[in-house]
């Protein structure tokens, strides 16, 4: 047991006292290995102008430590500075006594301040000083950690689509209800649905379309999201517009525009419309996918797709600052070039080389990317916020 800081006051004193012998002497020689003969040899004393054998000086000092250690403060405590001024010579023979007085207290620091007195048998101070000392405190007992509960409800945008069908089946194998959002094809959807219910297991799935790229149609989504299944624990904005790849000089800003709407602008309302229920419950993942074009060299033509995605980025990392304290994470799954009908358009020359730059020789499957969203999704992943997870076979690394 340490002592308790809080019950040490200024003022406070403890001392002891301790009859110098040569039995002492030796023990410090043979510890230190200092055998200076002032303090072993009576004749070459003799011979100097104290006449006479001078004790060590930090032989006496020593025991500074041993009031510090077991009476004031005690146990616990841990000595971090002194000075010293020796005033007098120490004798064979002379009785001292220690003494140790408490004269400042830092409680934030859990420092003392203390006067350090040494006296002989005549009442002469031979040593004086000051110290500070720490004092410790035991480690508290570990408290048991609340069972952090899973997600029960997920909502994923873009559910119909290649990357976006296989984080609907991840999120079921785990258990989770399914919420699959779409907009234009109820049949990927149904399909996606119809996937999920035939996994073992008692997941759920049901298909709802939205227009995210409206306000109304994001809000609506997540009104019916809920009333689908029950408050939403689990939100992913993988919905995307196709790339639509211009030269900067051809560029419109409605085509910016409709990738912000929906990429940056669904995803925050989407959350705002999530957040209540995640922080009522102190559970919430909201996992973002954004996209290895942001991260590494910049892909001509591809401009108002990335200003989106590193949209959508910053603006994970700024909520996850956020709502962290809430027990809600934001993170980002970053693909690198995945075989999907996303990429549709490019040459396949192009895919075939950009499999070769990577390390591990391939495109990117959809399985990769829905495995790192179902990571970021489970319990497992409760101390992960405001990260992203780059998905691309190590074609860009950090």
């Amino acid at each position: 047991m340490f002592s308790d800081f809080e019950t040490l006051q200024v003022g406070d004193t403890r001392s002891l006292k301790r009859t110098i012998t040569e039995a002492d002497v030796r023990r410090f020689v043979e510890m230190t290995g200092d055998d200076n003969p002032l303090h072993v040899d009576r004749a070459y004393a003799e011979s100097t102008s104290f006449k006479d054998i001078v004790v060590h000086g930090m032989l006496g000092a020593s025991f500074i430590s041993t009031v510090i250690g077991t009476q004031l403060p005690g146990p616990g405590a841990l000595w971090v500075s002194q000075s010293l001024e020796f005033l007098l010579p120490v004798r064979l023979g002379d009785v001292l006594t220690i003494g140790c007085v408490i004269t400042g207290k830092h409680a934030r620091e859990r420092l003392l301040d203390l006067d350090t007195t040494i006296t002989n048998q005549s009442g002469q101070t031979v040593l004086s000083g000051h110290a500070k000392v720490k004092v410790l405190e035991s480690a508290k007992p570990a408290e048991a950690a609340e069972p952090v509960r899973r997600g029960k409800v997920a909502l994923v945008t873009g559910g119909g689509g290649g990357i976006g069908r296989e984080i609907c089946l991840a999120l079921a194998r785990d258990g989770l209800d399914v919420v699959v959002a779409y907009r234009g094809r109820a049949d990927r959807a149904k399909a996606v649905v119809d996937a999920v219910t035939a996994l073992e297991g008692s997941a759920r799935a049901v298909a709802i379309a939205g227009d995210l790229a409206t306000a109304d149609g994001a809000r609506t989504l997540a009104r019916r999201a809920a009333e689908a299944f029950g408050p939403i624990d689990v939100l992913v904005n993988n919905a995307s517009p196709s790339i639509g790849a211009k030269p900067f000089e051809a560029l419109e800003w409605d085509d910016v525009q409709g990738q912000l709407d929906v990429g940056v602008k669904a995803a925050m309302l989407l959350a705002q419309a999530c957040l209540p229920g995640m922080k009522a419950q102190r559970f919430g993942r909201i996992v973002n996918i954004t996209s290895q074009v942001i991260e590494g060299a910049p892909t001509p033509t591809w401009t108002a797709y990335a200003m989106a995605k590193s949209a959508l980025s910053t603006l994970s990392r700024y909520l996850a600052a956020e709502v962290g304290p809430s027990g809600v994470t934001v993170n980002c799954v970053a693909p690198g070039m995945t075989a999907t009908a996303l990429i549709g358009d490019i040459p396949e020359k192009a895919q075939l080389m950009a499999a070769r730059q990577t390390p591990m020789r391939r495109l990117a499957t959809p399985q990769d990317i829905a495995s790192a969203v179902a990571y970021l999704a489970s319990r497992d992943a409760g101390f992960v916020t405001g990260q992203t997870v780059s998905v691309n076979g190590g074609m860009v690394m950090r």
